[in-house]
């Protein structure tokens, strides 16, 4: 895996934007076969914690995981299935941020603080060789450019942002760690 350039994000990003919806259904379809678990903890988690402050804001932000979704398989090749995890790098995963969640669903609000002590925890605790820093600002200009749209979405930005960060930080953990389970 490698971080992608602007060139491969626009193409790939347009690719999943040309898209049409049966095989948009499909691409979900298979990931929530593929990853149900990681399934369950974006769609469903994130985005209540989300739709907790703003419900417009809990859409975009499923419209989005769905561009890095497909944005990865375009790129990277057909997600993992969960079954080629282990159990145990499940665990560190959860535990990577259990923590950091527990504590914004106690906030109810994500400020700038809280959002970079997320960002840093991943940063030093995951198996993430390369960072999708490009990626992660085209979501949070997406994001920015939609809660501009409506005042209202405002207080849903940065609980928005750190969700995609920590769902683009969990999928490449995925596509990693099969590469490197392939590897030895």
């Amino acid at each position: 895996m490698h971080e992608l350039n602007d060139q491969e994000l626009y193409q790939a990003l347009k690719h999943a934007r040309s898209l049409d919806e049966t095989a948009g259904r499909k691409i979900l379809t298979q990931f929530q076969s593929d990853q149900p678990v990681l399934s369950q903890m974006i769609f469903n988690l994130f985005s209540a914690s989300i739709a907790e402050q703003n419900q417009e804001m809990s859409y975009l932000f499923m419209d989005l995981c769905f561009d890095v979704i497909s944005i990865y398989q375009h790129i990277f090749g057909k997600i993992p299935a969960q079954s080629e995890l282990s159990p145990e790098w499940l665990e560190q995963q959860a535990s990577l941020i259990g923590t950091q969640l527990q504590s914004i669903a106690k906030q109810k609000k994500v400020d700038s603080k809280t959002q970079a002590s997320l960002e840093e925890h991943f940063a030093l605790n995951s198996a993430v060789e390369v960072n999708q820093t490009g990626l992660v600002r085209f979501m949070n200009e997406s994001v920015n450019t939609y809660a501009a749209e409506d005042p209202s979405r405002n207080p849903a930005i940065k609980v928005t942002q750190t969700m995609l960060f920590v769902m683009i930080h969990l999928l490449g953990n995925v596509y990693n760690h099969t590469k490197q389970q392939t590897v030895h």
